[in-house]
Protein backbone atom coordinates (compact mmCIF):
# COMPACT_ATOMS: atom_id res chain seq x y z
CA UNK A 1 0.00 0.00 0.00
CA UNK A 2 1.27 3.47 -0.89
CA UNK A 3 2.10 6.03 1.80
CA UNK A 4 2.23 9.79 1.33
CA UNK A 5 3.70 12.64 3.34
CA UNK A 6 1.45 15.11 5.13
CA UNK A 7 1.91 17.81 7.73
CA UNK A 8 1.11 15.23 10.40
CA UNK A 9 3.32 12.40 9.11
CA UNK A 10 2.83 9.44 6.75
CA UNK A 11 -0.71 8.35 5.90
CA UNK A 12 -2.07 5.66 3.59
CA UNK A 13 -3.97 6.16 0.35
CA UNK A 14 -7.12 4.68 1.93
CA UNK A 15 -6.86 7.10 4.83
CA UNK A 16 -6.57 9.98 2.38
CA UNK A 17 -9.72 8.90 0.56
CA UNK A 18 -11.66 8.41 3.80
CA UNK A 19 -10.65 11.83 5.04
CA UNK A 20 -11.46 13.54 1.77
CA UNK A 21 -14.94 11.99 1.79
CA UNK A 22 -15.53 13.13 5.36
CA UNK A 23 -14.18 16.60 4.59
CA UNK A 24 -16.43 16.93 1.56
CA UNK A 25 -19.39 15.65 3.54
CA UNK A 26 -19.05 18.28 6.25
CA UNK A 27 -17.73 21.05 3.97
CA UNK A 28 -14.55 21.46 5.99
CA UNK A 29 -11.61 23.42 4.63
CA UNK A 30 -8.76 22.03 6.76
CA UNK A 31 -7.95 18.92 4.73
CA UNK A 32 -4.47 17.44 4.90
CA UNK A 33 -1.84 19.33 2.92
CA UNK A 34 -0.64 16.40 0.83
CA UNK A 35 2.75 16.57 -0.82
CA UNK A 36 2.87 14.11 -3.69
CA UNK A 37 4.59 15.19 -6.92
CA UNK A 38 3.32 18.70 -6.22
CA UNK A 39 -0.32 17.62 -6.84
CA UNK A 40 -1.94 18.75 -3.60
CA UNK A 41 -5.58 18.18 -4.61
CA UNK A 42 -5.18 15.11 -6.85
CA UNK A 43 -6.74 12.56 -4.49
CA UNK A 44 -9.37 15.05 -3.32
CA UNK A 45 -10.57 15.71 -6.86
CA UNK A 46 -10.60 11.99 -7.72
CA UNK A 47 -12.54 11.11 -4.57
CA UNK A 48 -15.12 13.84 -5.02
CA UNK A 49 -15.56 13.00 -8.71
CA UNK A 50 -16.22 9.35 -7.81
CA UNK A 51 -18.99 10.45 -5.46
CA UNK A 52 -21.07 12.23 -8.10
CA UNK A 53 -23.99 10.52 -9.87
CA UNK A 54 -23.97 10.78 -13.66
CA UNK A 55 -25.55 13.91 -15.08
CA UNK A 56 -28.21 11.90 -16.92
CA UNK A 57 -29.55 10.51 -13.64
CA UNK A 58 -29.70 13.95 -12.06
CA UNK A 59 -31.47 15.39 -15.11
CA UNK A 60 -33.91 12.48 -15.10
CA UNK A 61 -34.89 13.06 -11.48
CA UNK A 62 -35.16 16.81 -12.01
CA UNK A 63 -37.50 16.20 -14.94
CA UNK A 64 -39.79 14.09 -12.73
CA UNK A 65 -39.98 16.89 -10.16
CA UNK A 66 -40.54 19.48 -12.88
CA UNK A 67 -43.39 17.52 -14.49
CA UNK A 68 -44.98 16.86 -11.12
CA UNK A 69 -44.79 20.57 -10.34
CA UNK A 70 -46.98 21.29 -13.36
CA UNK A 71 -49.82 19.34 -11.73
CA UNK A 72 -49.27 19.96 -8.00
CA UNK A 73 -48.56 23.68 -7.95
CA UNK A 74 -46.26 25.40 -5.46
CA UNK A 75 -45.34 22.23 -3.53
CA UNK A 76 -41.80 21.37 -4.67
CA UNK A 77 -40.63 20.38 -1.17
CA UNK A 78 -43.56 17.97 -0.80
CA UNK A 79 -42.90 16.49 -4.25
CA UNK A 80 -39.23 15.98 -3.46
CA UNK A 81 -40.07 14.24 -0.19
CA UNK A 82 -42.60 11.98 -1.91
CA UNK A 83 -40.11 10.99 -4.63
CA UNK A 84 -37.42 10.49 -1.98
CA UNK A 85 -39.72 8.07 -0.17
CA UNK A 86 -40.29 5.97 -3.28
CA UNK A 87 -36.60 6.00 -4.26
CA UNK A 88 -35.85 4.61 -0.78
CA UNK A 89 -38.44 1.82 -1.32
CA UNK A 90 -40.69 3.23 1.39
CA UNK A 91 -44.43 3.56 1.85
CA UNK A 92 -45.96 7.02 2.09
CA UNK A 93 -48.70 8.40 4.33
CA UNK A 94 -50.38 11.62 3.19
CA UNK A 95 -52.28 13.31 5.99
CA UNK A 96 -54.29 16.46 5.44
CA UNK A 97 -57.73 17.94 5.02
CA UNK A 98 -59.95 16.72 2.17
CA UNK A 99 -59.52 18.52 -1.13
CA UNK A 100 -55.87 19.61 -0.96
CA UNK A 101 -54.58 17.11 -3.56
CA UNK A 102 -53.62 13.94 -1.67
CA UNK A 103 -55.26 11.54 -4.14
CA UNK A 104 -54.03 13.59 -7.09
CA UNK A 105 -50.45 13.31 -5.82
CA UNK A 106 -50.67 9.51 -5.56
CA UNK A 107 -52.10 9.17 -9.06
CA UNK A 108 -49.48 11.62 -10.35
CA UNK A 109 -46.58 9.56 -8.98
CA UNK A 110 -47.97 6.39 -10.52
CA UNK A 111 -48.25 8.09 -13.90
CA UNK A 112 -44.79 9.67 -13.90
CA UNK A 113 -43.01 6.52 -12.70
CA UNK A 114 -44.80 4.22 -15.14
CA UNK A 115 -46.37 2.08 -12.41
CA UNK A 116 -49.48 -0.10 -12.42
CA UNK A 117 -52.01 1.64 -10.20
CA UNK A 118 -55.01 0.58 -8.13
CA UNK A 119 -57.13 2.69 -5.80
CA UNK A 120 -58.96 1.28 -2.77
CA UNK A 121 -61.57 3.49 -1.15
CA UNK A 122 -61.48 2.62 2.56
CA UNK A 123 -64.84 2.66 4.33
CA UNK A 124 -66.14 1.36 7.63
CA UNK A 125 -67.61 -1.78 5.99
CA UNK A 126 -64.52 -2.68 3.93
CA UNK A 127 -63.23 -6.21 4.66
CA UNK A 128 -59.65 -7.60 4.47
CA UNK A 129 -60.72 -9.90 1.61
CA UNK A 130 -61.70 -6.81 -0.38
CA UNK A 131 -58.03 -5.81 -0.30
CA UNK A 132 -56.00 -9.01 -0.60
CA UNK A 133 -58.46 -11.20 -2.53
CA UNK A 134 -60.68 -14.19 -1.97
CA UNK A 135 -61.08 -17.80 -3.12
CA UNK A 136 -64.26 -18.54 -5.10
CA UNK A 137 -65.55 -22.02 -5.88
CA UNK A 138 -65.41 -22.91 -9.56
CA UNK A 139 -68.26 -25.32 -10.22
CA UNK A 140 -66.96 -26.36 -13.63
CA UNK A 141 -63.59 -27.49 -12.28
CA UNK A 142 -64.80 -28.45 -8.81
CA UNK A 143 -62.21 -26.44 -6.89
CA UNK A 144 -61.59 -23.07 -5.26
CA UNK A 145 -59.72 -20.48 -7.32
CA UNK A 146 -58.02 -17.47 -5.78
CA UNK A 147 -59.00 -14.09 -7.22
CA UNK A 148 -56.39 -11.44 -6.53
CA UNK A 149 -57.43 -8.27 -4.76
CA UNK A 150 -56.36 -4.75 -5.74
CA UNK A 151 -53.25 -5.00 -3.54
CA UNK A 152 -51.62 -7.03 -6.34
CA UNK A 153 -50.28 -4.05 -8.24
CA UNK A 154 -47.21 -1.83 -8.18
CA UNK A 155 -48.72 1.23 -6.50
CA UNK A 156 -51.72 0.93 -4.21
CA UNK A 157 -53.61 4.03 -3.13
CA UNK A 158 -55.30 3.33 0.20
CA UNK A 159 -57.63 6.31 0.11
CA UNK A 160 -58.87 7.57 3.50
CA UNK A 161 -57.28 4.59 5.24
CA UNK A 162 -58.38 5.72 8.70
CA UNK A 163 -62.06 5.42 7.78
CA UNK A 164 -61.73 1.61 7.85
CA UNK A 165 -61.68 -0.50 11.02
CA UNK A 166 -58.35 -1.62 12.54
CA UNK A 167 -59.01 -5.18 11.34
CA UNK A 168 -59.17 -4.02 7.74
CA UNK A 169 -56.20 -1.68 8.16
CA UNK A 170 -54.12 -4.63 9.38
CA UNK A 171 -54.64 -6.42 6.07
CA UNK A 172 -51.88 -4.23 4.66
CA UNK A 173 -49.28 -5.06 7.35
CA UNK A 174 -47.72 -8.11 5.70
CA UNK A 175 -47.91 -6.55 2.25
CA UNK A 176 -46.08 -3.42 3.39
CA UNK A 177 -43.38 -5.16 5.43
CA UNK A 178 -42.76 -8.38 3.50
CA UNK A 179 -44.08 -7.38 0.05
CA UNK A 180 -46.14 -10.55 -0.02
CA UNK A 181 -49.62 -11.76 0.92
CA UNK A 182 -50.50 -14.99 2.70
CA UNK A 183 -53.99 -16.33 2.05
CA UNK A 184 -55.20 -19.82 3.00
CA UNK A 185 -51.69 -20.95 3.98
CA UNK A 186 -50.23 -19.96 0.61
CA UNK A 187 -47.82 -17.04 0.26
CA UNK A 188 -48.04 -14.99 -2.90
CA UNK A 189 -45.38 -12.39 -3.82
CA UNK A 190 -46.41 -8.89 -4.80
CA UNK A 191 -45.11 -7.09 -7.91
CA UNK A 192 -41.74 -5.33 -7.82
CA UNK A 193 -41.60 -2.43 -7.23
CA UNK A 194 -44.44 -2.28 -4.71
CA UNK A 195 -45.61 0.82 -2.85
CA UNK A 196 -48.50 1.76 -0.63
CA UNK A 197 -49.52 5.41 -0.63
CA UNK A 198 -52.22 5.99 1.96
CA UNK A 199 -54.21 9.13 2.59
CA UNK A 200 -55.88 9.91 5.86
CA UNK A 201 -58.01 12.70 7.19
CA UNK A 202 -57.19 14.39 10.51
CA UNK A 203 -58.25 12.28 13.50
CA UNK A 204 -60.50 15.10 14.71
CA UNK A 205 -62.90 14.48 11.81
CA UNK A 206 -66.01 12.31 12.25
CA UNK A 207 -65.84 8.62 11.32
CA UNK A 208 -62.10 8.01 11.61
CA UNK A 209 -60.19 5.18 13.33
CA UNK A 210 -56.68 6.18 14.43
CA UNK A 211 -53.93 4.07 12.90
CA UNK A 212 -52.19 1.95 15.56
CA UNK A 213 -48.49 2.55 16.21
CA UNK A 214 -47.51 -0.71 14.49
CA UNK A 215 -49.28 0.40 11.32
CA UNK A 216 -47.86 3.94 11.47
CA UNK A 217 -44.35 2.55 11.81
CA UNK A 218 -44.72 0.69 8.51
CA UNK A 219 -44.99 4.02 6.73
CA UNK A 220 -41.59 5.32 5.76
CA UNK A 221 -42.73 8.94 5.71
CA UNK A 222 -45.72 11.04 6.61
CA UNK A 223 -46.13 14.33 4.80
CA UNK A 224 -48.74 17.06 4.51
CA UNK A 225 -49.56 19.14 1.46
CA UNK A 226 -51.20 22.10 3.17
CA UNK A 227 -53.02 24.94 1.46
CA UNK A 228 -51.41 26.42 -1.67
CA UNK A 229 -49.95 29.91 -1.52
CA UNK A 230 -51.80 32.77 -3.19
CA UNK A 231 -49.87 32.59 -6.48
CA UNK A 232 -50.25 28.81 -6.84
CA UNK A 233 -53.94 28.90 -5.92
CA UNK A 234 -54.59 31.64 -8.51
CA UNK A 235 -52.92 29.50 -11.20
CA UNK A 236 -54.94 26.50 -10.02
CA UNK A 237 -58.26 28.38 -10.18
CA UNK A 238 -57.52 29.93 -13.58
CA UNK A 239 -55.94 26.84 -15.16
CA UNK A 240 -57.12 23.53 -16.54
CA UNK A 241 -58.68 20.77 -14.49
CA UNK A 242 -55.90 18.76 -12.80
CA UNK A 243 -57.66 15.47 -13.61
CA UNK A 244 -57.64 16.26 -17.33
CA UNK A 245 -53.95 17.15 -17.17
CA UNK A 246 -53.26 13.84 -15.41
CA UNK A 247 -54.98 11.88 -18.16
CA UNK A 248 -52.69 13.36 -20.81
CA UNK A 249 -49.51 13.00 -18.75
CA UNK A 250 -46.86 10.64 -20.12
CA UNK A 251 -44.50 8.56 -17.91
CA UNK A 252 -41.13 10.17 -17.29
CA UNK A 253 -39.45 6.79 -16.63
CA UNK A 254 -40.36 3.11 -16.66
CA UNK A 255 -40.83 0.90 -13.62
CA UNK A 256 -37.62 -0.93 -14.57
CA UNK A 257 -35.70 2.35 -14.56
CA UNK A 258 -37.16 3.11 -11.14
CA UNK A 259 -35.70 -0.17 -9.86
CA UNK A 260 -32.30 0.89 -11.22
CA UNK A 261 -32.55 4.25 -9.45
CA UNK A 262 -33.54 2.52 -6.22
CA UNK A 263 -30.46 0.31 -6.52
CA UNK A 264 -28.26 3.43 -6.50
CA UNK A 265 -29.59 4.70 -3.16
CA UNK A 266 -27.71 2.23 -0.88
CA UNK A 267 -24.47 3.15 -2.70
CA UNK A 268 -24.66 6.81 -1.60
CA UNK A 269 -21.80 7.33 0.85
CA UNK A 270 -22.41 7.97 4.56
CA UNK A 271 -19.34 8.94 6.59
CA UNK A 272 -18.63 7.79 10.15
CA UNK A 273 -19.20 11.33 11.39
CA UNK A 274 -22.63 11.35 9.74
CA UNK A 275 -23.43 8.01 11.38
CA UNK A 276 -22.42 9.55 14.72
CA UNK A 277 -24.89 12.38 14.10
CA UNK A 278 -27.66 9.92 13.27
CA UNK A 279 -26.96 7.86 16.39
CA UNK A 280 -26.91 11.01 18.53
CA UNK A 281 -30.38 11.88 17.25
CA UNK A 282 -31.68 8.39 18.05
CA UNK A 283 -30.06 8.33 21.49
CA UNK A 284 -31.49 11.72 22.42
CA UNK A 285 -35.06 10.58 21.77
CA UNK A 286 -34.50 7.52 23.99
CA UNK A 287 -33.15 9.50 26.94
CA UNK A 288 -35.25 12.65 26.76
CA UNK A 289 -38.27 12.82 29.11
CA UNK A 290 -40.12 14.78 26.43
CA UNK A 291 -40.97 11.61 24.48
CA UNK A 292 -43.05 8.58 25.47
CA UNK A 293 -40.72 6.25 23.58
CA UNK A 294 -37.52 6.79 21.64
CA UNK A 295 -36.92 6.06 17.98
CA UNK A 296 -36.43 2.39 17.10
CA UNK A 297 -33.59 0.94 14.99
CA UNK A 298 -36.12 0.69 12.14
CA UNK A 299 -36.63 4.44 12.38
CA UNK A 300 -32.86 4.98 12.27
CA UNK A 301 -32.56 2.85 9.13
CA UNK A 302 -35.42 4.78 7.54
CA UNK A 303 -33.74 8.08 8.40
CA UNK A 304 -30.48 7.02 6.74
CA UNK A 305 -32.17 5.57 3.66
CA UNK A 306 -34.24 8.69 3.15
CA UNK A 307 -31.15 10.91 3.59
CA UNK A 308 -29.32 8.84 0.96
CA UNK A 309 -32.26 9.16 -1.46
CA UNK A 310 -32.49 12.91 -0.79
CA UNK A 311 -28.79 13.32 -1.58
CA UNK A 312 -29.17 11.35 -4.82
CA UNK A 313 -32.13 13.53 -5.78
CA UNK A 314 -29.94 16.57 -5.10
CA UNK A 315 -27.23 15.28 -7.46
CA UNK A 316 -24.77 14.05 -4.83
CA UNK A 317 -23.38 10.64 -3.98
CA UNK A 318 -22.60 11.51 -0.37
CA UNK A 319 -24.84 12.47 2.55
CA UNK A 320 -24.38 15.74 4.40
CA UNK A 321 -26.05 16.76 7.70
CA UNK A 322 -28.52 18.97 5.83
CA UNK A 323 -29.90 15.85 4.11
CA UNK A 324 -30.73 14.26 7.46
CA UNK A 325 -32.29 17.49 8.66
CA UNK A 326 -34.40 17.86 5.50
CA UNK A 327 -35.99 14.41 5.77
CA UNK A 328 -36.16 14.09 9.56
CA UNK A 329 -39.60 15.74 10.14
CA UNK A 330 -41.29 13.52 7.53
CA UNK A 331 -39.44 10.38 8.62
CA UNK A 332 -39.76 10.54 12.41
CA UNK A 333 -42.67 12.93 13.02
CA UNK A 334 -45.24 10.12 13.08
CA UNK A 335 -43.01 7.89 15.21
CA UNK A 336 -42.44 10.28 18.11
CA UNK A 337 -45.10 11.29 20.61
CA UNK A 338 -44.67 14.02 23.19
CA UNK A 339 -45.36 13.37 26.86
CA UNK A 340 -47.13 16.74 26.96
CA UNK A 341 -50.13 15.12 25.16
CA UNK A 342 -52.09 18.24 24.30
CA UNK A 343 -54.38 16.29 22.00
CA UNK A 344 -52.97 18.14 19.00
CA UNK A 345 -50.47 16.90 16.44
CA UNK A 346 -47.11 18.39 17.40
CA UNK A 347 -44.85 16.48 15.02
CA UNK A 348 -43.33 19.62 13.47
CA UNK A 349 -42.55 21.12 16.88
CA UNK A 350 -41.08 17.80 18.05
CA UNK A 351 -38.81 17.59 14.99
CA UNK A 352 -37.58 21.16 15.44
CA UNK A 353 -36.92 20.50 19.11
CA UNK A 354 -34.90 17.41 18.22
CA UNK A 355 -32.78 19.21 15.63
CA UNK A 356 -32.17 22.15 17.97
CA UNK A 357 -31.16 19.85 20.84
CA UNK A 358 -28.65 17.63 19.02
CA UNK A 359 -25.58 19.44 17.62
CA UNK A 360 -23.80 18.35 14.46
CA UNK A 361 -20.52 16.61 15.44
Amino acid sequence: MKHYESDTGLITENAILAYVIAAETFNTANAYNLKYNGQTSMFESLAIKSLQPDSATHAELDQIISKAGEIILGKEQVLRLALTCLLARGHLLLEDLPGVGKTTLAHLLAKLLGLQYQRIQFTSDLLPADIIGVSIFNQNEGLFQFHQGPVFTQLVLADEINRATPKTQSALLEAMEERQVTVERETRPLPNPFFVIATQNPATQIGTFPLPESQLDRFFMRIRLGYPDKKAERALLAGEDRRELLQSLKPAITSQRLLELQAQVPKVHVSDALLDYCQDLLAFTRSSPKFHNGLSPRAGLALLRSARAWALLDGRFQVIPEDLQAVLPATVGHRLHSTADTGMDESDAISHYLLDSVPIP
